[in-house]
């Protein structure tokens, strides 16, 4: 293949020679897995039409369900909303705005009346008053700010997040991050999904000299791209330590956790911040408690300065999970998104939780005169006394470039929607919804790995949203080392990849990509049906067997 050929029109590898194909995969190789994917994609929809087969795309994590009954009380209060702007002023297409005296007993009157009969109209009217029997709501404020809300016709005031919905949304946390546990007093700031927090965090961490261009941080590997590609970035360009989930189990397999010598590398003083996904992407296992213990010492007795960012996504999807800002509450920005567990990754709902007891406050009290002086210049526009703006609030200002602070926040009916999702799970005493979720996902992998031939072990850390599975790991554990020396030798990592797309329509990225092992293979369990697994694990497997018949061929 020569250096000047047009990587990204070729169609197919078929006819390509060996030494051609390894220099393509290579160099496709070296780009980030959700860029490499597109390219799989295009070669499994031209294998799809050559074959008739339906293309499986397991690369992409959206999953494949909805929480319909949190949605349906959300459009039956929005119909309610509409006829409130009308009761305030109607002249054909123009409308007025809700008002708030007495819009709760309204609201009561429409559920009993025709709105009892749309769908969700029960479910909205047990949200409502749950909300004000159990967090002691006035009920015209509570409802106004939801009806309000949901016809967006204001600004979100205040710009952090909603007054009522940030209480429902806290609740919401305690129950499923912090195991029910009163850590203190925290706030939210409501955003455009996990992406977004994401972004804000690391912005207004170097805006504050929190983190400056060169600083150490360490990243849990294997992990979510971004947190790898965001650091590398000229304008941040940290230094990156990276702590790495070597732990095996006693049958050789990858465990996904942490060995202590591995955690210990935060002793480092100079790491200033740990980046951590729990449970992870894409091996989907939480991090076990002695590790998260570990931490908890390490942060006490030798780095009690480190910042800890802990995204817990996948969370609602291991039994008795327990963020890291539990147990450190003090050190920890919590970064929670709906969009896996509810099906809403259109909806882009995200929250950023920090303490109002917080590390990042210390530290930006303890910066030099210098840039003290520089950010009170920053923030100077917000207040007449900037020093004393909290660093969450810091955040809020950032992500509109501070000088579009006051349209700033998530768009309420954004929250409003939020705020239902969490009441439903509030509500649900018996967890029926997140049962239903988990078992879609072990239903999944058990397919999966039957296809395979596998058997799977019993993990109570496994979230089962995703599965890596290490071809390395499996040519040792089934064949000698000359079968593993064959496969580094012979071919590129991700060769399977474009192996499964081109000859079968199925669709996987590259574990290697994440930070994990190069001959790693990352399969989402939510996008797609039950079946597709059971067909995945057995093509993975065949393909596999594909390699162990050309190393024979080698042997003869």
């Amino acid at each position: 293949m020569s250096s000047d050929m047009d990587l990204e029109n070729i169609e197919s590898l078929e006819g390509i020679d060996n030494l051609q194909r390894r220099e393509f995969e290579k160099i496709y190789g070296e780009i980030s897995p959700f860029e490499l994917k597109n390219k799989l994609i295009d070669f499994a929809k031209g294998s799809s039409k050559k074959s008739a087969r339906i293309m499986l795309n397991a690369g992409r994590g959206n999953p494949n369900w909805t929480a319909s009954t949190p949605r349906d009380a959300f459009f039956t209060l929005g119909h309610f909303a509409v006829g409130e702007c009308r009761r305030v002023w109607e002249d054909d297409h123009l409308a007025g705005m809700p008002e708030k005296e007495g819009i709760a007993g309204r609201l009561d009157a429409f559920l009993r009346g025709e709105g009892g009969k749309m769908p969700g109209a029960e479910m909205l009217r047990s949200m409502v008053h749950y909300a004000i029997d159990n967090k002691g709501f006035e009920p015209d404020a509570w409802v106004h700010e939801i009806v309000d809300g949901i016809i967006g016709d204001n600004y979100p005031v205040p710009d952090r997040m909603l007054i009522h919905i940030e209480q429902v949304v806290k609740d919401y946390v305690i129950k499923e991050m912090f195991q029910g546990e009163d850590i203190g007093k925290f706030q939210i700031y409501a955003t455009e999904g996990a992406t977004a927090a994401m972004c804000y965090i690391f912005d207004t961490m170097v805006a504050n000299s929190l983190l400056d261009p060169g600083d150490r941080i360490a990243i849990l590997v294997p992990v979510f791209t971004p947190y790898l590609e965001i650091p590398r970035l000229p304008r941040y360009n940290f230094d990156v330590v990276y702590i790495e989930a070597t732990e095996m189990t006693e049958s050789n397999m990858h465990a996904w956790q942490f060995p202590t010598s591995e955690i210990d590398k935060l002793k480092d003083k100079s790491i200033k911040a740990l980046f951590a996904v729990n449970p992870s992407n894409p091996p989907s296992i939480a991090m076990k408690p002695e590790s998260v213990q570990q931490i908890v010492d390490i942060v006490k007795n030798d780095n009690p300065n480190l910042m800890v960012i802990s995204d817990d996504v996948y969370g609602t999807f291991v039994h008795n999970f327990r963020s890291m800002m539990t147990d450190i509450p003090y050190n920890t920005i919590g970064v929670y998104s709906f969009s896996k567990y509810y099906g809403v990754t259109g909806w882009r709902l995200g929250i950023i939780s920090v303490c109002e007891d917080n590390v990042f406050d210390k530290l930006i009290s303890r910066l030099s005169d210098e840039n003290k002086e520089r950010l009170d210049k920053r923030y100077g526009e917000l207040t007449l006394h900037p020093e004393d703006v909290k660093f969450i609030d810091r955040i809020v200002a950032d992500s509109r470039q501070v000088a579009l602070n006051h349209t700033a926040g998530l768009s309420t009916p954004q929250q409003v929607q939020m705020a239902m999702f969490c009441l439903f799970a509030l509500m649900d005493k018996e967890d029926k919804y997140k049962h239903q979720t988990m078992e879609i996902c072990r239903r999944r992998k058990k397919l999966l790995f039957d296809g395979l031939g596998l058997e799977l072990e019993e993990d109570p850390y496994d979230a089962s949203y995703y599965t890596q599975i290490d071809i390395l790991v499996w040519a040792a554990n089934h064949y000698d080392k000359g079968f593993v020396e064959y496969l580094e030798k012979t071919y590129e990592p991700i060769d399977i990849l474009f192996r499964l797309a081109e000859e079968s329509s199925i669709v996987l990225l590259n574990g290697g990509g994440f930070s994990g092992p190069e001959w790693s293979v990352r399969v989402s369990l939510a996008n797609l049906r039950d079946e597709a697994y059971a067909r995945i694990g057995e093509v993975l497997r065949l393909t596999l067997n594909d390699y162990v018949k050309a190393w024979e061929e080698t042997k003869k």
